[in-house]
């Protein structure tokens, strides 16, 4: 049986997403990594969902689910960088802001929704939480 998770994707990740022109696109990667910069994946396996939010004003929303297919470096990424200034991973320069530059990033090949940021989350209210002043 499957299992869920979540990964929080920054206001840096989805405004490089709306940059790039990806709202609308399905992401064929994300990337995870065990250094405090990237999302850890460690937990996730092949099959699994992950649930990518974005939280804007004290709104809860669900950016794109993702299923795991695999969590292997692939043709698809590209050759491995030889220096430091190489792209990490070269064949999903598109994707990059998930995470592609981030230390010790590794590739999570996923079959995912459209990137979109207006499906709010019903099932979270971040009202009366300490430090919480909007309203939701």
């Amino acid at each position: 049986m499957s299992d869920a998770f979540t990964v929080l994707w920054t206001h840096d990740t989805c405004r490089a997403l709306r940059k790039g022109g990806r709202v609308g696109e399905r992401p064929p990667v994300a990337f995870g990594g065990i250094h405090s910069s990237l999302p850890s994946w460690s937990g996730a396996r092949v099959g699994d969902e992950v649930y990518a939010l974005h939280v804007n004003r004290c709104v809860v929303f669900v950016v794109s689910r993702m299923r795991v297919i695999d969590m292997e470096r692939r043709d698809c990424c590209g050759n491995a960088p030889e220096t430091r200034q190489d792209p990490a991973f070269p064949g999903h320069g598109d994707w990059s802001m998930l995470g592609a530059g981030g230390c010790g990033a590794a590739a999570v090949h996923v079959d995912a929704t459209p990137v979109r940021f207006d499906t709010r989350s019903p099932a979270i209210f971040w009202r009366g939480l300490p430090g919480v002043t909007a309203a939701a």
